[in-house]
């Protein structure tokens, strides 16, 4: 699904899960072309193609990424590998994909692949980017992933949100699940966004939308409760990734998806901070399986697991 935002010379490319949205902007005068996030790496070729007809011939020169989990980044090596375009990242990721270096990146921990890609130029909190003919400020938007960013456009108020916002739903907070401190800095990022008062939101996963004091407010309310019970947030964390893993391979058998949930350094994780011992996690695993299934996230069929359709 795509709309364009003609102020911006933008087009917003809402794309379904594993991908993250994506947003180009237009060439105008000397800036040229740019796409913010690139999608998952499984889905290159609808990456390319979409892009292919929303750009209608014209050549696009740059990369930003909001922040480098495998979702946003996936595709930018699809679009390296047709050519030279500038690709610019959070700062603080620039020497981790120079070596890539996959556990800084979290790729190896969360068991979310995301293809080698190179990186030219960092997105600094304070200064600003030139996107279309808009001058984007780019901020920091830690919580979610503490090397995020934000890019804002004043004059027409428009942010391009990441996963630090969406409409309906909150992210994971991910540095709470190895136990530091993700839920305060999740909620900065909520009061920093309050503060620059968008008309428009564009998240990373969801449609374009208006009311952001709605968002905001069910946003608060969720990290509310994941504060309350951090095991809670936890169980969320362990369906939402298994989720994904899901999506990716389509499908599995039982036991296969326990081996891998045991070798994903992320549930190890999970487990241990639920109490649970090597010798117990099996019956775990399996009965997190069996929970999905109970509540209709997912389907078995002739001992083959999947997503349901209605989820994908």
């Amino acid at each position: 699904m795509s709309g364009t935002v003609s102020p911006l010379g933008m087009t917003v490319i809402e794309r379904g899960w594993l991908s993250a949205n994506q947003v180009l902007l237009a060439a105008q005068g000397g800036v040229s072309a740019a796409i913010v996030d690139t999608g998952f790496g499984g889905h290159s070729a609808q990456t390319l193609a979409l892009v292919d007809h929303a750009l209608r011939g014209a050549r696009l020169s740059r990369i930003v990424n909001t922040h480098l989990h495998s979702d946003h980044c996936g595709g930018n090596r699809a679009l390296q590998d047709r050519g030279s375009i500038e690709t610019w990242i959070p700062a603080a990721c620039l020497p981790w994909v120079r070596r890539w270096d996959e556990d800084a990146l979290t790729y190896r921990f969360t068991g979310q692949p995301c293809p080698r890609f190179a990186a030219d130029r960092p997105l600094v909190p304070g200064q600003t980017i030139a996107l279309g003919p808009g001058e984007w400020e780019i901020h920091a938007a830690p919580g979610h992933d503490m090397d995020a960013v934000l890019l804002f456009e004043p004059q027409t108020r428009t942010l391009i949100a990441g996963d630090a916002l969406w409409e309906e739903r909150l992210a994971v907070i991910f540095p709470e699940l190895v136990g530091d401190d993700g839920f305060r800095p999740a909620r900065d990022t909520l009061a920093l966004i309050e503060r620059l008062r968008p008309r428009e939101v564009i998240p990373g996963h969801g449609r374009p939308f208006h009311d952001v004091g709605r968002a905001l407010a069910a946003s608060r309310q969720r990290l509310d409760a994941f504060e309350a019970d951090p095991s809670k947030h936890a169980r969320h964390a362990a369906r939402a990734l298994l989720m994904f893993h899901l999506l990716d391979v389509r499908t599995a058998r039982k036991a296969k998806l326990v081996a891998w949930m045991r070798k994903t350094p992320i549930y190890r994780v999970v487990a241990d901070r639920t109490g649970l011992n090597d010798a117990r996690f099996a019956d775990w695993g399996a009965g997190h399986l069996q929970r999905l299934i109970d509540e209709g996230l997912l389907s078995e069929h002739s001992g083959n697991i999947s997503v349901r359709p209605s989820d994908r």
